[in-house]
């Protein structure tokens, strides 16, 4: 599995490559932001058109990750569907595969601003939850402790080798984490964004996604 361990809250977790963060105690892979059925949401509001294929990509993806770690617990954390058209609109054959990504697991769905509340779709819908004090939820509360949240898509950009890279990323300090989109056609926002850098502390770090995860400083 490629990743990035680190501590939080004297808890041990690991930041994947895919953007899922994974709980090993706990058993538990948390997701964010996957704004299932956006092409069609995009589509039907006279947006972009773009192929029609990033539910499944993303569901593939989530698959792949499910078959890695094995976790007893998923926590999607908020904005699952882009809208409540696209939640209702997913083919049968995306319905089919979430049914069978969530047999045999705790499944729980946390509100997003996106999310269209509880749809037939099975699993626990949610606000937020704690898992051994650490809190899950969709948007990061100011002043909040050992929290775990989404919604900001964060990614940050560095240099390497006289290159730009820019991906998304993980943001960790003492306080929180701040964890990247998994949706494909997910945008971001920089990592030096000020909603972003007035929500994260001094020697805050940066994770980058991708095949070979690597904390850095948080770009501000």
């Amino acid at each position: 599995m490629n990743g990035y361990a680190f501590s939080f809250s004297g808890q041990r977790l690991c930041a994947m490559g895919s953007g899922a963060l994974w709980w090993p105690n706990q058993a538990l892979l948390c997701v964010s932001d996957l704004h299932l059925g956006k092409s069609e949401r995009m589509a039907r509001r006279g947006g972009s058109a773009l192929p029609p294929y990033e539910t499944r990509d993303t569901l593939n993806r989530l698959a792949a990750d499910l078959d890695r770690t094995q976790p007893q617990t998923v926590i999607c954390l908020g904005d699952s569907f882009d809208d409540l058209g696209a939640a209702l609109s997913l083919p049968e054959r995306d319905r089919l595969q979430i049914a069978a990504l969530q047999a045999g697991r705790n499944w729980i769905w946390i509100e997003g601003n996106h999310d269209p509340g509880p749809v037939e779709l099975g699993g626990t819908h949610l606000a937020d939850v704690t898992r051994s004090d650490l809190t899950f939820r969709h948007i990061a509360q100011p002043g909040a402790q050992r929290e775990i949240s989404g919604h900001y898509h964060p990614k940050a950009r560095v240099q390497t080798r006289g290159r730009t890279i820019s991906r998304p990323a993980f943001l960790v300090d003492e306080r929180r984490i701040i964890l990247p989109a998994y949706g494909t056609y997910t945008g971001g926002l920089r990592s030096s964004d000020a909603a972003l850098s007035e929500l994260m502390a001094p020697g805050a770090l940066a994770i980058l996604t991708g095949p070979d995860p690597r904390p850095v400083p948080m770009p501000r």
